[in-house]
């Protein structure tokens, strides 16, 4: 089914399932009005991350994604890798799989193609595979936002804010003495 849509149809069904992934999990995600090297905008506040979407195939138990452009031009077929600083996360969708992953661009960006391992190798080697579930869309979020840090309320006769709950996900600013002589 894949292989009668064109680059541009793989590009949209790669953004469609990771709005997708994002709608699922009440992550907002925007479109850029311009034309821009990256597909999506994903905010997970306070920072927002650019998305370069990318639909991968799975071949033999490992997901496989492109990680650059190709357009045609007077010349053929132009390839142009990517730059970094251009987006900030490469998401990638594998339609096999119907699982969408991110991966950081500044540790990719370089690379013609990345894989994936879904499944163990055939000679049962785990040094130096990357394995597709730490990528994992979900994975990858709570690796993005960390701890966080939310307020409390306290009440005394009026509504004061507490500060972070918990207490310790927080510095607290050192105190300073001023002397006035």
């Amino acid at each position: 089914m894949l292989s009668v849509l064109t680059t541009n149809q793989w590009g949209l069904l790669a953004e469609a399932a990771i709005t997708y992934e994002c709608v699922t999990r009440a992550i907002d995600a925007s479109r850029p009005i311009d034309d821009e090297r990256y597909d999506l905008i994903i905010d997970l506040r306070p920072l927002l991350y650019r998305v370069q979407c990318k639909l991968a195939r799975l071949r033999n138990d490992v997901v496989v994604c492109r990680l650059y452009t190709a357009r045609r031009g007077r010349e053929g077929l132009i390839n142009r890798r990517y730059e970094i600083g251009e987006f900030d996360l490469f998401g990638i969708y594998c339609h096999e799989i119907s699982r969408c992953f991110l991966l950081p661009a500044d540790d990719f960006v370089g690379f013609r193609q990345v894989h994936l391992r879904v499944g163990p190798s055939k000679n049962n080697q785990e040094l130096g595979v990357r394995w597709a579930r730490e990528y994992e869309f979900g994975a990858t979020i709570e690796k993005l936002n960390g701890p966080i840090a939310q307020l409390g309320e306290r009440r005394h006769g009026m509504p004061k804010a507490a500060g972070s709950s918990p207490a310790g996900s927080t510095r607290k600013p050192p105190t300073r003495r001023l002397s006035l002589f």
